[in-house]
């Protein structure tokens, strides 16, 4: 089954995996406090506008980590150093960006994880914004509302493993960020 983009936050953790049928040459590059998707080397040029982002920010205070499948993970950071709380931060980021006005009309999706966790959406038909107990997943198709899942993994490297390897259709790469005693932990992951 083809979900597309997809994230997985819990309470201490969240990952991130990029799935693309149209866009599979991308890789996940780590840069002071962020994991950026871009383009490799090898892609063929393009104008689309949502192929290249952060993907993974901390706060400067690292009390936060922001996962998301697009540019709104910059604005819920920004909010969330300016003091916002995290369940606002990611409501209004999203609703204010929008769902990504594609072929598609692709969600967009994004993740707080820090002392409350929240996950959310959204779409051309809601706003969802949930707060995590357990590990919750939400896909930019077909899973496009926050549901449980298994996320056995703690280390950041082998949780974008993890979801790399997931059964769902067309992986092309990972992140994942993961709560240690001086802030947070991240890892990448980009197939064999």
């Amino acid at each position: 089954m083809y979900v597309g983009r997809f994230i997985v936050v819990a309470p201490d953790r969240a990952a991130y995996r990029v799935s693309s049928r149209s866009f599979p040459n991308r890789r996940v590059i780590a840069r002071e406090g962020a994991l950026t998707v871009a383009p490799t080397e090898d892609a063929p040029e393009t104008d689309n506008p949502y192929i290249s982002y952060n993907c993974l920010r901390t706060t400067t205070d690292g009390e936060h980590a922001v996962i998301g499948n697009g540019t709104q993970v910059d604005p819920i950071t920004e909010k969330l150093d300016l003091g916002y709380p995290p369940r606002d931060a990611l409501a209004e980021s999203l609703l204010a960006l929008d769902y990504e006005k594609d072929d598609y009309d692709t969600p967009r999706i994004a993740g707080v994880v820090g002392e409350e966790s929240y996950v959310g959406i959204v779409r051309r038909d809601a706003v969802l914004v949930e707060a995590v107990a357990e590990p919750t997943l939400v896909a930019t198709y077909e899973a496009d509302a926050p549901e449980p899942i298994e996320l056995n993994a703690t280390d950041p490297d082998a949780m974008a493993r993890e979801l790399y390897d997931a059964e769902f259709e067309h992986p092309v790469c990972a992140a994942a960020v993961a709560a240690d005693e001086s802030g947070f932990e991240t890892g990448f992951y980009h197939g064999a």
